[in-house]
């Protein structure tokens, strides 16, 4: 079984405009599909560094002097770029989906497929898992994850339906929630709606938009004039929020304008919307819903 099959995979990294002398980093390292296409790239005195806070990829590490991998999350990127002595790169690559192999591996309990413990933990090591979560939320903050991360309608009533069975036994285990939700999962669009749960309760787990948004807001710093940003989303929620910030350098209002109604911005989007052909979404149907934008630092 593949770790990981990159989506978009010369898209992605055509979009950086590698230079072979450059500094890249590539936040969501994975199976190392992007990581091994960027060194191809780069020259002997080119760096990459990559990112990933998840243990399981630390065994798809690429033996290659110009590379290290770092075991964090992505939100402390511009952090430990500077503990090894960087300040400025000449690109940024993230894929902000979850990996085939978490997806795969039925005990991460990310996938509606297997009977499983509630988890959905990118970090093994946090305390916050989606048995916390659908355990010890309170009725209100429960129907705010569910409407804010799944854009589901019947929020309060699902969790009001949780909470009220939780006072007899928790919920352990992915059949157990599904089995407490039966009433809004009809037969013909039940995959689509628990789809829709699992990513909000997942997003909550991961902190998934407060991480993405911190990320965001040092790019600018991060990036040398001229540097590049190639990102894929897979949901609404994110890419809206990397949509917004390449246009205004922000995620909630408009940008100062002056008299004449200009505005500055730091990054300036390159080319449009990119998304997957129908062959590669035949070959990988994960790669569906992916949307690439790239953007260059003015």
């Amino acid at each position: 079984m593949e770790y990981h099959n990159p989506v978009l995979l010369k898209e992605t990294v055509d979009g950086l405009n590698i230079k072979p002398d450059g500094v890249y980093v590539d936040v969501t390292f994975g199976g190392g599909g992007h990581s091994k296409e960027i060194l191809n790239r780069l020259g002997e005195n080119g760096k990459l560094f990559a990112f990933d806070q998840d243990e399981d990829a630390l065994k798809n590490t690429i033996d290659d002097s110009r590379f290290a991998l770092i075991n964090e999350n992505f939100r402390y990127v511009k952090r430990f770029l500077r503990l090894h002595g960087v300040r400025q790169v000449d690109g940024v690559l993230a894929d902000f989906g979850v990996s085939s192999h978490q997806f795969d591996v039925p005990e991460r309990g990310f996938s509606t497929r297997f009977e499983a413990k509630l988890d959905m933990r990118m970090n093994q090591q946090s305390d916050l898992s989606a048995y916390h979560v659908m355990n010890e939320y309170e009725e209100e903050q429960l129907g705010q994850v569910f409407a804010q991360y799944g854009e589901l309608r019947p929020a309060p009533a699902m969790a009001r339906l949780i909470v009220a069975h939780r006072q007899n036994e928790p919920i352990e285990t992915s059949e157990q929630l599904k089995v407490v939700l039966r009433k809004f999962l009809p037969p013909r669009h039940e995959n689509k709606v628990l789809a829709k749960i699992y990513q909000a309760i997942r997003i909550e787990v991961n902190q998934e938009i407060e991480v993405l948004k911190e990320f965001l807001l040092q790019m600018p710093e991060l990036l040398v004039q001229g540097g590049r940003l190639s990102f894929i989303s897979y949901h609404s929620l994110e890419d809206r929020l990397v949509k917004r910030f390449i246009r205004n350098g922000m995620f909630e209002g408009e940008p100062e304008r002056d008299m004449f109604g200009n505005f500055e911005v730091p990054l300036k989007k390159v080319n449009g919307l990119i998304v997957p052909s129908e062959e590669e979404i035949s070959v990988n149907n994960r790669a569906r819903s992916a949307k690439l934008r790239i953007a260059e630092k003015l």
